[in-house]
């Protein structure tokens, strides 16, 4: 293990600079909010200033430690005691593994209190972090647990129809306890009251709006088309779905034998982040709900909830990240109408459908953010920059026909002057090419692309230190 890189993840790791004893609560509290979130380290012999200067007597110390979590941790967490050897001083290394039986708390001067994680630090859970650190515990989800309205009350025609439209087969009575909307007592489950067709749960919305810019304050006209939308899931994703379609307008290019056509946004990507923005949402914080904002260059999926374990997205390997389901009830549903897959990460299948969009871009590729309350994907504009702003090309339906100008994917004027350009200098880049032509990076690679394909340009070595190859 190497200490300095582990110091470097804060959210995962505590440090003491000592075991203060007749202050157990100062370092215990860190043993429960890694026990209640998704686990961690807590060193002793390293101070503030992250200086190493080791432990008297280690040994002792470590004997302490175990036996004050045994006694002020109510259940006991797992952990595991270790020792490491740093610069000649000896430190005591505290492992904490996440709990299944959560809230783990600390128990002291009178009081039973359960910590979380939250950044470097570790604080009280609130009254709604305590409440799902309670339900996790019990080993149940929210939306498995019954709910306190009605099944006789409520009408599930929806359900019904998408279920035989998808499937072919009719929606059964039975059907209401095995897909776990109603338990066995007959009772209607969280998952059961977000499905019925006019959803007692009131944040359970989604407000959509299309701004006017960049912003949500660009000018005269803040937004262009904006609706709020309540009811039942599958209402709210097809009724989000259908506005954010309204808005994704399509590019295309004719050849001698079909269109093809370049959305803003690719469908796929759209379908995956809508759906997983119901889904995945943390139902348990009241008074926020799933947004959709989309601007002239972008499209933003909100979702209050972050990571179902807690934990951040940076620096992690996006298209490994496996699959984990707040809501499994509801995921269950969805799988079962074919609205979404049973395995895999969504992550990936959003970055995958970007990948096979011929004018992609590093630049454009969808971008993840997660904190502990909220989760934010943005879906960047294909077609943003590439002339989509010119009325002349837009056709009645909304799409946007492609002629020789910047929008162009196969220019022949473009390519000429780029096989002009490379036989100039066949170590030129893609960068500089759009600056000596005038057009943007992603024109220029896309006519590259073209030439390639056509094999009238190779591409040796590497983006640095390579050079073009031009064939007649």
């Amino acid at each position: 293990m190497n200490i300095r890189d582990l110091i470097g993840e804060a959210t995962e790791y505590d440090k003491k600079q000592s075991l203060e004893v007749k202050k157990p609560k100062c370092w215990l509290k860190s043993i429960s909010a890694f026990a209640n979130t998704f686990g961690g380290k807590l060193i002793f012999g390293i101070r503030d200033d992250d200086t190493i200067i080791g432990l008297e007597n280690a040994r002792a110390d470590a004997e302490i430690i175990s036996e004050t979590i045994k006694n002020r941790m109510n259940p006991i967490p797992k952990f595991k005691l270790s020792f490491e050897a740093v610069e000649g001083k000896e430190l005591i290394i505290v492992e904490v593994m996440t709990g299944e039986e959560t809230p783990y708390y600390y128990s002291g001067e009178g009081q039973l209190v359960a910590f979380v994680r939250l950044g470097n630090e570790s604080v009280p859970a609130n009254p709604m972090q305590l409440r799902e650190l309670v339900i996790r515990g019990s080993g149940q989800s929210y939306d498995s647990l019954p709910s306190r309205f009605k099944f006789e009350d409520m009408a599930f025609t929806k359900l019904r129809s998408v279920y035989k439209q998808r499937t072919g087969k009719s929606f059964e009575e039975t059907d209401f306890e095995s897909f776990g909307l109603v338990d066995y007592n007959g009772k209607l489950t969280n998952a059961g009251a977000l499905l019925a067709d006019e959803s007692p749960v009131r944040h359970s919305r989604v407000f959509c709006t299309r701004w006017n810019g960049l912003s949500k304050a660009s000018g005269l006209i803040d937004a262009i088309d904006d609706e709020e939308y309540s009811g039942g899931l599958i209402s709210l994703y097809q009724d989000a779905l259908s506005f954010i379609m309204r808005h994704n307008r399509k590019a295309w290019r004719k050849t001698p034998t079909h269109r093809i056509e370049y959305p803003d946004y690719p469908k796929r990507a759209v379908m995956e982040g809508l759906v997983n923005a119901l889904i995945h949402r943390d139902y348990l914080i009241v008074g926020s709900e799933v947004h959709i904002d989309i601007f002239d260059d972008r499209l933003e999926i909100y979702s209050p909830g972050g990571m179902v374990d807690g934990s951040s997205l940076e620096g992690r390997d996006l298209r490994h990240i496996s699959s984990q389901r707040r809501n499994p009830v509801l995921a269950d549903v969805f799988s079962r109408l074919q609205l979404m897959e049973r395995r895999g990460s969504g992550f990936k299948k959003i970055l995958e459908d970007y990948d096979f969009q011929e004018h992609t871009t590093a630049d454009l590729m969808p971008k993840f953010m997660a904190e502990h309350r909220d989760f934010l994907l943005t879906l960047y504009n294909l077609n943003y920059g590439e002339g989509q702003n010119n009325s002349d090309n837009v056709a009645n339906d909304g799409e946007v026909a492609v002629n020789d100008g910047e929008m162009a994917v196969i220019g022949g004027n473009i390519q000429e002057k780029i096989i002009e350009a490379i036989k100039a200098d066949n170590t030129i880049s893609a960068t500089q090419l759009a600056e000596l032509l005038g057009v943007s990076k992603r024109t220029t690679e896309r006519n590259i692309k073209a030439l390639r394909e056509k094999g009238l340009l190779i591409r040796y070595g590497a983006a640095r230190g390579g050079y073009w190859e031009i064939t007649e």
